[in-house]
C-alpha cells in the first residue's frame, strides 16, 4: 500500500490530496533496514559475538527511527497542513496518537 493511502483511514475527498515527496526514499530505507535485519538474524544463527549483534541491532533500530522521522516529516508537510486547512480535527488527533506510539 503506498504511503499516501496511509494518511487517512477514510476515503480521500476530491479536495484532500495526499502527495508525498519522500515515498521512494522511505521505501528504499525500509528495504535497506530489512536487509540489515536479515543479516543480523544470520549473525545470531551463526552464533557470532553478542556485542557485534547488539551493535548491528542498534544500527537497525536507528535506521527504523530515522525512517519514522521522515514519514512524520512528510505527513506534517502534506497531510497535516491539508487537514488544518480543511478543519479536519480527527486527522490531527490521529497524528497525536501516532506520535505517542512512535516515541514510546
Amino acid at each position: 500500500m503506498p504511503l499516501s493511502e496511509n494518511c487517512q483511514s477514510e476515503p480521500v475527498s476530491a479536495d484532500h490530496t495526499h502527495h508525498h515527496e519522500h515515498t521512494t526514499a522511505i521505501v528504499n530505507r525500509l528495504s535497506r533496514a530489512i536487509g540489515h535485519l536479515e543479516a543480523v538474524r544470520r549473525m545470531v544463527e551463526r552464533e557470532q559475538d553478542c556485542s557485534e549483534v547488539l551493535i548491528q541491532l542498534a544500527a537497525v533500530k536507528s535506521a527504523i527511527n530515522n525512517t519514522g522521522k521522515l514519514i512524520l516529516k512528510d505527513h506534517i508537510e502534506h497531510c497535516l497542513v491539508d487537514a488544518v486547512e480543511h478543519g479536519d480535527k480527527q486527522s490531527i488527533e490521529r497524528l497525536n496518537q501516532a506520535i505517542a506510539q512512535f516515541i514510546k
